[in-house]
């Protein structure tokens, strides 16, 4: 039984859950494509993926792809062309494409984890020139989802050029206090997208970290002899899956906004 468990387990622990695995990934595609995405769910957009199959297969029209794109309609006409190249090499893997384009790190992860395997196994070797290829297309970060959800932060710039010629009727104070707080919107804006950056990194690592939980108390209620054994793998993992910081102590019970109890959780 240990034995199975310790396989199911080992099959969870898929090594793009790591920062440093995430990283590694973003520096592979950003040199093999020339970009400078900084998030892996800014692939989202399809274009990292086309130019990377392109490095396989040389005929993705990639003059068609659109690497700056902003908008919905924009990122499904560049999944568009990846799926005719799936079609086109009998590529038997399901491409997400309702999934991806939300830019989730997680759903945006998965793939280009795959498509990472897929292009070991098959790319013919040699230089690829990516900018060549998309006829000198910009390859920088495209925008979050928060970002394509807030004009106020892209549309600031605009305003700006729009009311240069009004600077004579406008007070000298309250110019500089306009780009003060526009300064200050975007700097507040870019931490905001910050936080729930984290805090989706935080709810992905906890339902792992709960499915492990799941699968060794099933495991045990399956052989409760194995509860016993102090030193075996089970009770290994729940050391560490209970285990907390020195002085941590676990927060009363708080009421929520219907004002019913919290229930406690095991994390």
């Amino acid at each position: 039984m240990c034995i199975c468990l310790a396989g199911a387990y080992q099959g969870r622990r898929n090594p793009w859950l790591t920062a440093r695995y995430r990283q590694e990934l973003l520096q592979w595609m950003n040199s093999l494509c020339s970009l400078n995405l900084t998030r892996v769910e800014q692939c989202g957009t399809g274009a990292p993926f086309c130019a990377i199959y392109d490095s396989i297969f040389l005929d993705v029209p990639m003059a068609r792809v659109k690497f700056n794109a902003t908008a919905d309609y924009a990122y499904l006409d560049n999944f568009k062309i990846l799926s005719n190249t799936f079609r086109k090499h009998h590529i038997d893997r399901p491409i997400p494409v309702e999934m991806l384009v939300k830019c989730k790190m997680q759903d945006n992860l998965e793939f280009l984890q795959w498509t990472k395997r897929f292009w070991d196994q098959h790319y013919p070797g040699g230089d690829y020139d990516a900018l060549a290829r998309r006829k000198g297309q910009p390859g920088g970060p495209a925008p979050a989802p928060s970002a394509r959800t807030s004009t106020a932060t892209r549309r600031a710039p605009a305003v700006a050029a729009s009311s240069a010629g009004a600077r004579t009727r406008t007070p000298l104070g309250s110019s500089g206090g306009g780009a003060q707080t526009a300064a200050l919107t975007q700097e507040n804006n870019a931490l905001k997208e910050t936080v729930q950056g984290l805090e989706r990194e935080r709810d992905f690592y906890f339902s792992k970290l709960r499915d492990i939980e799941l699968l060794v108390q099933g495991a045990m209620e399956a052989e409760p002899e194995l509860e016993k054994d102090e030193g075996g793998l089970l009770k290994q993992i729940q050391t560490i899956l209970y285990s907390t910081e020195e002085g941590f102590e676990i927060p009363a019970e708080v009421d929520d906004e219907e004002g019913e109890l919290i229930e406690e959780e095991t994390f």
